[in-house]
C-alpha cells in the first residue's frame, strides 16, 4: 500500500502532467500589440489650445486644439478688402449703355414713322435712308461700348484670381492649424503642452488603436502549413488565477522570411532556433491590453 506521501506526489505529477498537456493544446503564443500613429502639426505657431491627456480615448475627428493663426486671418481679411475694392471698380454695362438703347429706341420709332410716310409718298427715300443710317449708328455704338466695358470687366476679374488663390493657399494652413484626431484610440504619449512654440512636423500626441488589436506571434517552419491568410483562428489571454479569456482571430500577415526565436517568446517547439512571424487581428472587447501575451490555436472550436 502507499502511504500518503507517495500519493501526494502522484496527485501532483498528475496535475503538472494535465497542465502541460493543456499548454501544449495551443499552437503558438506571442504578444498583442497596436497600430500606433503619431500626430504631427502641419502649422507653425503657438500651441494655443491642446486638451489631451494620456490614457484618454479620443474618437476619429475630435477636436483637439489649434496652432495660432491669427496672421494668416489677419493676411486673409486684407485680400478679401482689395478683391472687393477691386471689383468695385467694375462697370455696371446696362446702366453704361442705358442712354444709348434710348436714343436707339427713338430713332427706331422715327425709322417707323418715315417707312409709313415713304409708302404714303409723304417723305423721301433720303430721309428714310438717313434715318436707318441713324439706327445703324446707335447699335454700332452700343456693341462698341458693351465689347469695351467688358473687357474692363475680364480684366479686373483676371487681377482678382491670383487674390483668390492666395485665399485659398492661406484657407488651407488655416485648415492645418486645426488638429483633429485622426483615429479612434487611446493616447499612449504626450509630447507637447498649450503654449509651446511648433514647427511643422513636430509629434504632439502618439495614439494607438484599441478597439482591435494585434497578436504578433511566432511559428515554426513545420506549422506553416497548418495556416493562410484570413485563417479563423482561437486567441487564449489571460484574465488572472489560472483563468482564461478566449476570441476569435483572423491571420492576416504572413511573414515570408524566418527569423531567429525572440527570448521573451516561446514557441510550441522550444527547440527551433528559427521561427516564422504572423499577426492575427483580434477585436478587443476592453480586456486586452498592449503588451499582454496571448496564445492562439489554428483550429478554433466554434462557438
Amino acid at each position: 500500500m502507499m502511504n500518503k506521501k507517495t500519493i501526494g506526489l502522484l496527485i501532483f505529477s498528475a496535475i503538472l502532467a494535465s497542465c502541460h498537456n493543456s499548454e501544449n493544446d495551443w499552437d503558438a503564443a506571442g504578444a498583442f500589440e497596436s497600430v500606433e500613429t503619431i500626430v504631427s502639426t502641419e502649422a507653425s505657431g503657438t500651441l494655443m489650445q491642446f486638451d489631451i491627456e494620456e490614457g484618454q480615448t479620443h474618437k476619429a475627428g475630435d477636436w483637439i486644439g489649434y496652432v495660432d493663426s491669427a496672421q494668416l486671418f489677419f493676411g486673409k481679411e486684407e485680400l478679401q478688402a482689395q478683391i472687393a475694392s477691386t471689383l468695385s471698380q467694375q462697370p455696371d454695362i446696362p446702366v453704361q449703355v442705358a442712354s444709348l438703347y434710348s436714343q436707339l429706341a427713338d430713332a427706331e420709332k422715327n425709322q417707323e414713322r418715315i417707312q409709313n410716310l415713304v409708302k404714303a409718298n409723304a417723305a423721301t427715300q433720303q430721309q428714310l435712308d438717313d434715318v436707318n443710317t441713324q439706327v445703324d449708328v446707335y447699335k454700332k455704338q452700343i456693341e462698341a461700348q458693351k465689347n469695351a466695358l467688358g473687357i474692363t470687366s475680364n480684366t479686373l476679374e483676371k487681377n482678382v484670381t491670383p487674390l483668390l488663390r492666395h485665399i485659398s493657399q492661406i484657407d488651407d494652413q488655416l485648415k492645418k492649424c486645426k488638429i483633429i484626431n485622426p483615429i479612434h484610440g487611446t493616447v499612449l504619449t504626450k509630447y507637447a503642452e498649450n503654449h509651446e512654440v511648433v514647427t511643422p512636423g513636430k509629434a504632439l500626441y502618439k495614439i494607438a488603436e484599441t478597439d482591435t488589436l494585434i497578436l504578433r506571434a511566432y511559428i515554426t517552419g513545420s506549422q506553416l502549413t497548418q495556416i493562410k491568410l484570413g485563417q479563423k483562428v482561437s486567441v487564449r489571454s489571460d484574465e488572472g488565477s489560472d483563468k482564461y479569456r478566449t476570441y476569435f482571430g483572423i491571420i492576416y500577415w504572413i511573414s515570408d522570411k524566418s527569423e531567429f526565436t525572440p527570448k521573451t517568446i516561446p514557441t510550441k517547439d522550444e527547440r527551433a532556433d528559427l521561427v516564422y512571424a504572423i499577426k492575427v487581428r483580434v477585436v478587443n472587447d476592453g480586456f486586452l491590453k498592449i503588451g499582454m501575451y496571448g496564445d492562439l490555436k489554428f483550429n478554433p472550436e466554434t462557438k
